[in-house]
């Protein structure tokens, strides 16, 4: 049980009963578990006496975990890369596979190199039929301050996650509370779906995405000289005048909504 895969494993009951909580956990929906590790999670997932899917990559958790849990009929442990799994859509599959009822959600504690490729593939799940209903994880805290930051500190990663999500940070926990400790702080945090007509239509939300894409390319830089690479300066500057911005605003300093307006106006238009 090496940190090679960068695992820290939680080893405070109550934060683990937290996070349960914060799933929401309705009678016929499956859980899955990204990266289960000792099974210190685990154990309180399978007290909803629902399904529990656990995905691990590590061979050698892989068997702790099927001799800790041999006696529990409602936790399938699939041996896998998660980045595999939701990238190539298997995750349709394997729900799909195992009674597949009424939904299902998604909950781990995530090692920190993973996040922000983990959360892009739980983004383009969202224009998919079979998609998750509800997901909680653990992150480094400085990523989860990230995600659900507000104007003068937007970044790309808020802008790109409060489009698919309505973020919350439910509770900071401290590195104490991890064996071993990792050097920071990390948080729990909940992912709500959104509906908009951008995520149903593949063809605008790969426009939007281009959109700020090129709106954060060089975040120091101001709005007006980023995006004038994909639209006409004139146009910008004529938008911005007319929504009473400065043609010296920078990308941090919009909100989602002004990136939807924005988009409205200059790429729809």
């Amino acid at each position: 049980m090496s940190r090679k895969l960068g695992q820290v494993f939680l080893k405070n009951q109550k934060i683990a009963q937290k996070i349960v909580k914060e799933l929401e956990i309705k009678k016929g929906e499956i859980i899955v578990e990204i990266g289960p590790g000792t099974g210190f999670l685990t154990q309180e997932l399978i007290l909803s006496n629902e399904k529990i899917i656990a995905i691990e990559k590590d061979p050698k958790l892989i068997g702790y975990l099927k001799e800790k849990f041999a006696n529990n009929k409602n936790l399938i442990l699939i041996e896998g890369d998660i980045r595999e799994i939701l990238k190539e859509e298997k995750i349709q599959e394997i729900i799909q596979s195992k009674d597949y009822n009424k939904g299902y959600k998604i909950v781990g504690n995530i090692p920190y190199y993973l996040t922000s490729y983990l959360l892009r593939l739980l983004m383009n799940l969202q224009n998919k039929q079979n998609k998750p209903k509800l997901v909680v994880l653990m992150v480094q805290k400085e990523v989860a301050e990230r995600i659900v930051a507000q104007p003068p500190k937007m970044n790309l990663l808020a802008v790109l996650t409060q489009f698919y999500f309505q973020p919350k940070i439910i509770q900071i926990v401290k590195k104490g509370n991890f064996s071993p400790p990792p050097k920071v702080d990390s948080a729990i945090i909940k992912l709500i779906p959104l509906k908009n007509q951008y995520i149903s239509n593949p063809k605008l939300e790969k426009k939007f995405i281009q959109l700020v894409k090129a709106g954060f390319s060089q975040p120091r830089k101001t709005l007006l000289n980023n995006l004038k690479t994909i639209i006409p300066k004139e146009k910008i500057e004529k938008y911005l005048l007319k929504n009473n911005l400065q043609l010296t605003i920078r990308p941090a300093a919009l909100s989602l909504d002004d990136w939807l307006k924005i988009f409205q106006e200059l790429v729809m238009n």
